[in-house]
């Protein structure tokens, strides 16, 4: 295969959860050979890592690099403190299930993955439309970012910029969930609660599960969650 048809590599923020699911078939479709990056950094909802490995699987690629990042060292988010789940609705502004600066390190460090095994896109499920008010869910942050890692990279100053590719930013989660559908995803592998219990089965009041209950419903699709008692 000449040089000019070289498949684009692609790394994948693959949380485990309905939209970076979609987003790993999206990239698939475009043909990209796909590096999928998780993080355990201290959630409370680690069940997300395995759906993480479950996606990836049923996808047909390879298990993602799971890197460690103890953000309960900073708490400061229901996530990763011992601060209560709010019940969806219940919160004014930015929600206490904001983890500052998450998605800044984490395309920080996929955009460093990408330099070292050769990927020129960095794929992310971020959605400005169907959300919970975070600021780091943006198009005008998605866009900032990108300037910035080019700027700060051997890649980026080298003539191979880095593209970040947010393919949801604009849907709802019932387009999003239709496009998934369409590609195959199967969303009973996926994980999005914030609060669930032991068994990993989801509390169906936060923020997360009643936008992923919702999206079901509005693509006219049954929810395969299943839910705590």
């Amino acid at each position: 295969m000449s040089a000019t048809h070289k498949p684009i590599g692609a790394v994948v923020l693959l949380s485990g959860g309905l939209d970076s699911a979609t987003v790993l078939a999206l990239a698939r479709r475009e043909g990209r050979v796909c590096h999928c990056l998780s993080f355990d950094y201290g959630q409370r909802h680690r069940h997300e890592l395995e759906a993480a490995r479950r996606v990836a699987a049923s996808q047909g690629v390879e298990a993602p690099v799971v890197m460690p990042l103890n953000l309960r060292l900073f708490g400061g988010s229901a996530l990763t403190d011992d601060i209560l789940v709010p019940r969806a609705g219940r919160s004014k502004g930015i929600p206490v299930t904001y983890v500052p600066a998450r998605n800044l390190v984490f395309l920080s460090l996929a955009t460093g993955l990408a330099e070292v095994v050769g990927a020129t896109e960095v794929w992310i499920g971020v959605n400005a439309i169907d959300y919970s008010g975070y600021p780091d869910c943006r198009p005008a942050f998605i866009e900032a970012f990108e300037k910035a890692a080019n700027l700060g990279t051997k890649a980026g100053v080298s003539g191979a910029p880095t593209r970040v590719r947010a393919p949801l930013i604009t849907l709802s989660k019932a387009e999003i969930i239709r496009q998934g559908a369409a590609l195959g995803v199967d969303y009973a592998l996926t994980h999005s609660c914030y609060d669930p219990d032991e068994q990993g089965r989801a509390c169906g009041r936060c923020d997360s599960c009643v936008l992923r209950r919702r999206g079901f419903e509005g693509a006219g699709l049954p929810d395969p969650t299943v839910y705590a008692p």
